[in-house]
């Protein structure tokens, strides 16, 4: 029955012949092969994988952690020791090295040894800095994945209007022939050949909208994809052939974007950087050691001098710099910490949003599938058929194709809105969602008419398509 099904709505949306960049579904004992979902598509893998290759800003991203990951290792190093080369001289009539008994060259080494445990709390605070510099990466990599897979349903969203329009146009192909016929017969009014013949027209008009809006989805495609916008892209899957996204369990899918959301670890990242600063603020009262050590040779047969003494930095300002250091990094961790806290519930609050708004829509495809569109198809091919004998006027005609482009289109839509939450979900996104409501059947995203064609409009022929 389901195979059944989806065979008359593909019939309903594409007529043989129209559908010139769809693949035809390979068959196995009779029975169509499943299509692949979204995610399976091979363009879109590969015009992913276009847009993490070379994408700037990735780029970008990946040189700044290149660089980060340099910190570290600076940070935990002894600090440069000194070397220090002088003379002590009595009197200022000449040299007295060699001469005079306190008289020598003096060459001092030291070096100076951090409080143990400053230079491992340095080096793990630079360590962090690349952690959230990964995070970055990740959040900017999922943003360039959804972009492109908003962009390809988009573009696949506006070639299956087209197809719309095909369809719509060989209808009406058949009410003009129908209307000539009865025209011819002496049995219908001139204005009604007449009609079908302008809705036609109107339709063509309406299609080079749609043009435009392929060619401009196409080129925004090829831009977030990072190719030149020149390319064109025939794509494999129709709109209306995609499975509807799986829905997952909430409590699972609350679970997984909390685990993998970019924000809400860079978040905690922030707190435990915060934390290690509060341990370094707190060895920063500790003094750091200088030791060092010299010879002074002082020639003439005197025996050489040698020096050797340890230094100590004194922390007299602890009350102005690592008092308040401590301070300032426990308030920047507990601002951290609420962060994640506040975050966490956004996120959950939006993922459970998503899902319910991606149930109804999911609920909402089945129904377009099951029994819309195949009644919708039904109404209009009896509504042509009892035009053509007689029985019914041409006002009925306009009612049944209005209805079919609404009841299509709003199909396609919801079935782009469903991808787009699923998309959401995948990005882990933390926008709220377009609403339940989106890809409904309006009369401002419809390519065609309103649903109730009077006083002079038809199915073809509403100020809504002048938009594509």
């Amino acid at each position: 029955m389901r195979a059944a099904v989806s065979a008359a709505v593909a019939l309903a949306l594409v007529p043989a012949g129209a559908r010139a960049t769809g693949a035809a579904p390979a068959e196995t004992a009779g029975m169509p092969a499943p299509v692949p979902g979204l995610s399976e598509d091979s363009v879109l893998r590969a015009l992913k994988a276009a847009a993490l290759a070379s994408r700037p800003e990735l780029a970008q991203a990946r040189a700044q952690i290149a660089g980060l990951h340099e910190r570290p290792a600076q940070a935990s190093v002894l600090p440069d020791p000194t070397l220090a080369v002088g003379i002590q001289n009595d009197g200022f009539s000449g040299i007295e090295v060699g001469k005079m008994q306190m008289s020598w060259y003096s060459i001092v080494a030291s070096q100076t040894l951090p409080w143990p445990g400053k230079r491992g709390l340095r080096a793990q605070v630079a360590a962090l800095d690349v952690r959230v510099a990964d995070a970055d990466l990740r959040r900017a990599q999922l943003t360039v994945a959804a972009e492109v897979e908003r962009a390809y349903v988009a573009l696949l969203l506006v070639r299956g209007q087209r197809a719309l329009l095909a369809r719509l146009d060989s209808l009406w192909q058949k009410s003009e022939l129908a209307a000539r016929a009865r025209y011819e017969a002496g049995e219908g009014a001139q204005a009604e050949l007449l009609r079908a013949q302008l809705e036609r027209s109107r339709l063509r008009r309406r299609s080079w909208s749609l043009d435009a809006e392929e060619a401009q989805r196409v080129a925004a495609l090829d831009r977030v994809a990072g190719r030149p916008l020149d390319q064109p892209i025939a794509t494999n899957l129709a709109l209306a052939d995609l499975p509807d996204p799986v829905i997952p369990d909430v409590t699972q899918a609350v679970s997984a974007a909390l685990a993998g959301s970019p924000e809400l670890e860079r978040a905690r990242l922030a707190g435990e950087q915060a934390d290690r600063r509060v341990d370094l603020a707190r060895r920063e009262r500790w003094p750091d050691v200088t030791l060092s050590a010299g010879v002074m040779p002082r020639g003439g047969g005197f025996t050489t001098m040698w020096q050797a003494g340890v230094a100590l930095n004194l922390p007299v300002w602890t009350a102005v710099k690592q008092k308040r250091a401590i301070a300032e990094n426990q308030a920047r961790g507990q601002a951290a910490r609420s962060g994640v806290d506040a975050l966490a519930q956004l996120l959950a609050e939006r993922v459970r949003t998503r899902l319910a708004a991606l149930r109804a829509l999911v609920d909402a495809n089945h129904l377009y599938r099951t029994e819309l569109l195949v009644e919708s198809e039904a109404t209009v091919s009896s509504t042509l058929a009892q035009y053509q004998v007689g029985r019914l006027g041409f006002a009925s005609v306009l009612e049944a194709l209005a209805g079919y482009l609404l009841d299509v289109n709003g199909y396609l839509e919801s079935v782009a809105a469903a991808q787009r939450l699923a998309i959401a979900d995948r990005e882990i996104s933390l926008e709220p969602p377009g609403g339940i409501g989106a890809g409904e059947p309006t009369v401002a995203s419809t390519p065609g008419s309103p649903a109730t064609p009077a006083a002079g409009e038809s199915p073809g022929g509403s100020a809504a398509m002048s938009r594509m």
